[in-house]
């Protein structure tokens, strides 16, 4: 039970912050390395020491287990991460849910998961702008304010003299002189902190995130790439969340620390098992009861999931009518009645699990 307990201490927003990280980690990567230097150790040799709570949870509280265990299974698409898109007339298409970090045990595709991509003709990811660091900082140079403080606001000017100074130390200890990010919205500096520093360490050393390599290895075997989204279009989905959830989350991550190991860990064994139906009811399992949280999370829910599935669903029909085409997204993305394989049914595809 403490190590429920824990979780719940530290509040949601962490974690929901982290999800942020995972997708923001995706098209930042340039930040990561203005300010981790590159290493000189080999991707594949960095680890990392997180625990996965689930095993935790089993152990110590059972009947909670078993009740984020059942809301799981009640999620609709809730398991699996391939999943086949046919369409009479055109070649099947494959739906791959991804995650955006460099941990070999997901850069390395299950078999299935290989097969369906090496046959496929065209490449999806959710957004391509991450390829082209010029283009994509000329994108975010017309968008200033998704980013930056225009103004005369500055981050700690927002928080209580006690937070801020908080995020100030924590900032300073990891290396970030506050002074450097004062400018910087939230969500931009929550994106820096809340992976552990082995996933950046992986990123410097040049490991590419999942979505990345498929992108990479796609264009080296001459597949046509496309994408979904923008850069704008993801940094203005978290921008529309309100300016206090995003202060909480980064005061809240900043004092969970090392253990923000733990969660990327969690998330990662869940998905190697396809089980992308439980992360939802894990953190709502975890989340205080205050009416502040629930907002919160239906509010991040509407804008980094809800919303953008049904743009990405949209965009990814002309690409689907055309057929054998492999679309990666953010596993988050599949599962649920407003996810994408629920929307792409509805839209008249027959979509079916891939079991691996």
């Amino acid at each position: 039970m403490k190590r429920v307990v824990a979780i719940a201490e530290r509040g949601a927003a962490p974690l929901l912050h982290l999800l942020a990280a995972l997708r923001l980690l995706f098209f930042l990567a340039f930040l990561f390395s203005l300010v981790f230097a590159a290493s000189q150790v080999r991707a594949e040799t960095i680890a990392c020491a997180g625990k996965d709570l689930i095993s935790g949870l089993q152990h110590d509280d059972p009947a909670l287990y078993e009740e984020i265990k059942s809301a799981a299974a009640k999620t609709e698409n809730g398991s699996g991460i391939l999943w086949k898109i046919e369409k009479q007339g055109v070649g099947p298409s494959y739906l791959f849910g991804t995650m955006h970090v460099t941990d070999p045990r997901v850069t390395s595709l299950p078999p299935d998961a290989k097969s369906a991509f090496d046959q496929s003709k065209t490449v999806v990811i959710e957004t391509t702008d991450v390829l082209d660091q010029a283009k994509m900082m000329a994108a975010l140079a017309k968008t200033p304010e998704l980013m930056m403080f225009t103004d005369d606001t500055t981050l700690t000017s927002l928080l209580p003299p006690d937070e801020a100074e908080i995020v100030n130390k924590a900032l300073d200890a990891r290396g970030i002189p506050h002074l450097s990010v004062a400018k910087m919205k939230p969500w931009i500096i929550a994106a820096m902190v809340a992976l552990p520093a082995c996933e950046l360490q992986r990123k410097a050393a040049g490991a590419p995130v999942l979505d990345v390599k498929l992108a990479q290895d796609g264009q080296a075997s001459g597949k046509v790439l496309m994408g979904l989204e923008t850069v704008a279009d993801q940094l203005g989905a978290m921008a529309s969340l309100p300016m206090d959830f995003h202060l909480k989350g980064l005061v809240e991550t900043l004092k969970l620390g090392d253990r923000m190991e733990d969660v990327v860990e969690t998330m990662v064994v869940l998905y190697l098992r396809g089980d992308t139906g439980m992360i939802w009811p894990l953190l709502r399992g975890a989340l205080p009861a205050g009416a502040d949280d629930e907002a919160g999370y239906a509010a991040f829910e509407e804008a980094m999931l809800t919303a953008r599935n049904k743009t990405m669903v949209e965009r990814a029909r002309p690409i689907l009518d055309e057929g054998n085409a492999f679309i990666a997204v953010g596993a988050l993305h599949l599962p649920g009645s407003d996810g994408i394989v629920s929307l792409l049914r509805k839209d008249g595809y027959t979509v079916s699990p891939v079991a691996h």
